[in-house]
């Protein structure tokens, strides 16, 4: 009976490799071809799954460069992937061929956690008319929240005022900021789309951050890479469910702030925030089934703003506080306009920003150096497209390699370096720069682009305007180095504030 099952089983075991074997030579068909970008020698099976590293990706794909230039391919399992760097790659990918890189990659992950096809909000949705009507929502939407007394704008400079006010019951004594800018940004956020604020200390809001930031991490990782490039792997019983707990648990309390807000709005009246003003859509479209308003998308676009919205700008600004204990002699140069320009007896605004050159480009070298996304949001062929030379196949994964844009030696006078002067004229005024793009690129650039830019001006200047920031005496000097994790985000720091 053994010897039968071994008769049995050796040709079965034989027959699956070849079937694998045949599998994986049909997904790398592509890689046959002259034209098809360089990259190293997948293993069967796994691809370049182990010769990524996933815990510090960036510096991974700057060797990979190295050796095989600015358009380079990989292989993740089964998954396609081309990687590309520097400006001129990045935009003729996301510009010149804007429509054809404009789809995201299947996102299997985001099915096991309940969303289907009529729910993928505005950053990870497919291409499409769902995904062009949810962001012609949220852009006009942004705009009209724009204006009047409630605006985003006033709703920053509230927010502002209470996050000073934190900053000076610390009383000059050492803390770390990360909190207190990740309470204050998630305020604005809760502001667009609940039409309120939280205390910094009240228990839910602490749970809503824990939850954003958890979740955030599980988002990042090497397992959702693993499960979502092998995606048979998500049958596994609970493995969902486990490996993105802390998704699932945002997704719950994200609905019941939606739930208590639906219980005051009131159709008759204007919307009070982004939420209102979905409801109302989502009335509007009862009867069509082709429209992308209902309230699975209603907890995806919430969830996309919170998770998004917060910690980009957040971390931004805990790093533009980091650079200013590093460069006091920039901190006192920002702080001499802000007296030149606001004085110490009113707000800033956003209109001031157009009198203030050098607190802009900092606010922008803060943003070039940090570089926080560096790899961008994932792109996907809908069609064979060709670049610099080499021919991308349709439905080839594509990641673009921001950072490599941001540090481009051939760009920057000193890419490597905190220097605002990238963003200066020889006249001092302040110019753009094509290859400044932390928003990404293209059709699928950050829509909250407008907001992000509003806050990282008002915060930054409200808080340089009341406080010097300084390194704790007796520490030593923390690091500019980064850690990776999708973010990078500073290495953990105190600062003083002392009042000025």
């Amino acid at each position: 009976m053994g010897l039968l099952t071994g008769d049995v089983v050796v040709p079965l075991a034989v027959a699956m490799a070849i079937f694998l074997l045949l599998v994986d030579l049909m997904h790398r068909r592509q890689r046959w071809t002259a034209r098809y970008p360089p990259g190293p020698m997948p293993l069967p099976g796994l691809g370049n799954l182990l010769q990524v590293d996933f815990q510090n990706t960036p510096y991974c794909f700057g060797q990979l460069r190295r050796r095989f230039g600015d358009v380079f391919s990989l292989q993740l399992a089964w998954t396609p992937v081309v990687v590309l760097n520097g400006l001129a790659a990045v935009r003729e990918a996301l510009v010149k061929f804007g429509e054809d890189t404009a789809d995201r990659p299947p996102m299997h992950v985001y099915e096991h956690l309940g969303f289907g096809p009529r729910s993928q909000g505005v950053i990870l949705a497919r291409y499409g008319p769902a995904w062009r009507e949810q962001r012609r929502f949220s852009v006009s939407t942004l705009r009209n929240f724009g204006l009047g007394k409630k605006s985003l704008e006033r709703w920053v400079t509230d927010e502002a005022a209470f996050l000073c006010a934190a900053f000076a019951d610390q009383a000059g004594r050492p803390f770390s900021p990360t909190a207190l800018l990740n309470n204050a940004v998630s305020n604005v956020i809760a502001s667009l789309t609940y039409g309120r604020r939280f205390e910094y200390d009240d228990p839910r809001f602490q749970e809503l951050m824990r939850l954003s930031l958890e979740a955030m991490k599980e988002d990042s990782g090497f397992l959702r890479e693993v499960l979502n490039v092998v995606p048979v792997m998500l049958r596994i019983p609970g493995m969902a469910s486990k490996a993105f707990s802390h998704q699932k648990a945002l997704i719950a309390f994200l609905d019941e702030l939606e739930t208590e807000h639906r219980m005051t709005w009131d159709p008759s009246q204007p919307p009070r925030d982004l939420t209102d003003s979905f409801l109302a859509e989502v009335e509007k479209a009862k009867g069509n089934p082709n429209s992308s308003f209902n309230d699975e998308n209603l907890r995806m676009v919430v969830t996309d703003l919170f998770s998004a919205g917060m910690v980009t700008t957040s971390t931004t600004l805990t790093w533009a506080l980091l650079l200013m204990i590093l460069h006091p002699d920039v901190q006192r140069r920002v702080q001499q306009e802000i007296d030149e320009v606001i004085g110490q007896m009113r707000q800033p605004e956003l209109k001031d920003q157009d009198h203030m050159p050098f607190t802009t480009a900092v606010v922008h070298e803060v943003q070039r150096f940090g570089d926080i996304i560096p790899l961008g949001v994932p792109h996907m062929t809908s069609r064979d497209i060709e670049v610099q030379g080499f021919l991308i196949p349709k439905g080839t994964k594509l990641i673009t390699n921001l950072s490599s844009v941001l540090k481009d030696e051939n760009v920057w006078e000193k890419p490597f370096r905190f220097y605002p002067e990238h963003f200066l004229d020889a006249q001092g005024r302040f110019v753009k720069q094509e290859a400044f793009m932390p928003f990404s690129a293209g059709r699928r650039a950050c829509l909250g682009e407008p907001l992000a830019r509003m806050e990282l001006f008002l915060f930054f200047t409200c808080l340089l305007q009341h406080f010097t920031f300084s390194v704790p005496a007796g520490q030593p000097p923390p690091s500019d180095h980064g850690r990776f994790a999708f973010l990078v985000t500073p290495t953990p720091y105190q600062l003083c504030a002392v009042p000025r």
